[in-house]
């Protein structure tokens, strides 16, 4: 009767285990940004933006891939993933009780066979199978700290996805920045060759007696000026090309740096964006900061359930023999142990007033780096729109200008060698059609560098 009442009473208590939890209520809340993207045009059921269908050129698909395998900042990333799941698996081995098989063989005799303590001396066994202080969770702690690194484990997770959609972006804008000083690079040159050519047709007519030393001086000037600057792209092309290696973690195939071009684009242009904010929810990031959120929320129902007694278990099956013949042929004698325990502090001097105070403190710290998450995600996807939504109309100005600039450079050269102008004058329409081919080079580089921009701020990440 009294086997079947402790047994009872085990039962019941595992039962009851786990009905309390002292953990505050999440909830989400209202978003801290407007419900509305500032967008002009919505896009109709625009989806989420994903790194192979934004990148169009296959060269920069195949640096990014082997970027996303070789880069050894996001192998640091996977492998804090793998800690976090292990940690994870060792906070949910708590919630179940653990059984562990023990045993002892002793052998033993007396120098005297009249000792008194004889019975201390004698072979002895003992087998058992056991579980040891198993916390039931009557208030919630095991479980809230189980939440806990649920949370931390996927908060982890997410933080490779944005980690990886980083990473592809930012290969990415290194590629095109590489592409656009190129270009920069091809026009110095070619200004420098155009003005090394003014300079001996200005010689010339000085020799003629048509054109003063000034010109040649000028002249002379502007083609040190454009070469110059030809060396400084050339140093800006072999940067980029030293970033987009340690960005890729490997040398990049030379064949594949030569198809950085900026035209055509390597990116899909004005991508579609829609008209609500929910869709910052999904950014990897900003779910990342949720998770870490709820792990908080879940640290304060750990927190104040030190406030309650704590209730263990340990308890036991096994067989005990004064021979281990006895033992392993199973005629010792066998028993049972079971024993509840429960602990609770009295005086703590504050010990667990402050860890509640400190784990509150810690989630209001969560909920603000979570909505200053949300909060940046706006700005983002609204400062990329701004670019997207004027980047015609500037890229329009910019052609018309360069083809001004350019007729005038043309027939101000004309003039100068009609003797109807100075050389400054050449200089100056020289000077303002290279400004107009660089601006414009610049503008067709921030072009590509959005889409990036709102794919980076938009994009999500799937690994299928």
């Amino acid at each position: 009767m009294k086997t079947a009442t402790l047994i009872t009473a085990a039962v019941s208590t595992i039962t009851l285990a786990g009905c309390v939890n002292l953990a505050p209520d999440y909830q989400r809340g209202a978003l801290p940004v407007p419900a509305e993207l500032p967008v002009q045009t919505p896009a109709a059921g625009a989806e989420a933006l994903r790194w192979n269908d934004v990148i169009v050129s296959s060269a920069l698909q195949q640096v990014i891939d082997t970027a996303l395998t070789e880069n050894r900042d996001l192998r640091v990333v996977a492998a804090n993933v793998r800690a976090a799941r292990g940690n994870l698996a060792v906070s949910r081995s708590t919630l179940w009780p653990e059984a562990a098989l023990s045993g002892t063989a002793q052998a033993g005799d007396t120098f005297d066979e009249g000792s008194s303590g004889q019975t201390r001396f004698l072979d002895s066994t003992y087998a058992q199978v056991g579980v040891s202080a198993w916390e039931l969770d009557f208030f919630g702690r095991v479980r809230n700290l189980n939440e806990a690194a649920l949370q931390a484990y996927l908060a982890t997770e997410d933080g490779e996805r944005a980690a990886k959609i980083s990473l592809a972006g930012t290969v990415a804008e290194t590629w095109m920045q590489l592409a656009a000083d190129r270009e920069l690079l091809k026009l110095a040159n070619r200004t420098a060759a155009s003005q090394s050519e003014s300079l001996s047709l200005t010689q010339e007519l000085f020799s003629a007696g048509t054109a003063s030393e000034l010109d040649v001086r000028r002249a002379s000037a502007s083609v040190a000026q454009a070469q110059a600057q030809a060396a400084q792209y050339e140093a800006a092309v072999r940067r980029d090309t030293n970033a987009l290696q340690l960005l890729v973690g490997k040398p990049v195939p030379d064949t594949l740096l030569a198809e950085a071009t900026l035209f055509p684009a390597p990116v899909k242009l004005n991508l579609p964006v829609g008209q609500s904010s929910d869709v910052l929810l999904e950014r990897p990031d900003v779910r990342a900061a949720e998770a870490r959120l709820i792990a908080s929320n879940a640290n304060i129902g750990a927190a104040r359930a030190a406030y309650f007694p704590s209730i263990s278990l340990t308890g036991g099956v096994g067989v005990a023999s004064g021979d281990l013949d006895d033992l392993l042929n199973g005629d010792g004698s066998s028993g049972w142990t079971f024993g509840p325990s429960i602990s609770l502090p009295i005086f703590d001097f504050g010990r667990r007033r402050g860890n509640v105070e400190a784990a509150k403190a810690d989630a209001d710290a969560a909920l603000a780096t979570y909505q200053g998450t949300i909060q940046q995600a706006f700005r983002e996807v609204a400062d990329a729109i701004a670019v997207s939504e004027t980047i015609d109309r500037r890229l329009t100005a910019l052609e018309q200008l360069t083809d001004d600039t350019k007729v005038t450079f043309e027939l101000s050269g004309e003039r100068f060698k009609s003797g109807l102008d100075g050389y400054l004058t050449v200089l100056d329409a020289q000077r303002e059609y290279y400004n107009a081919q660089q601006q414009w080079i610049l503008a067709s580089l921030d072009n590509n560098l959005n889409s990036i921009a709102l794919y980076k701020a938009l994009g999500t990440w799937s690994d299928e």
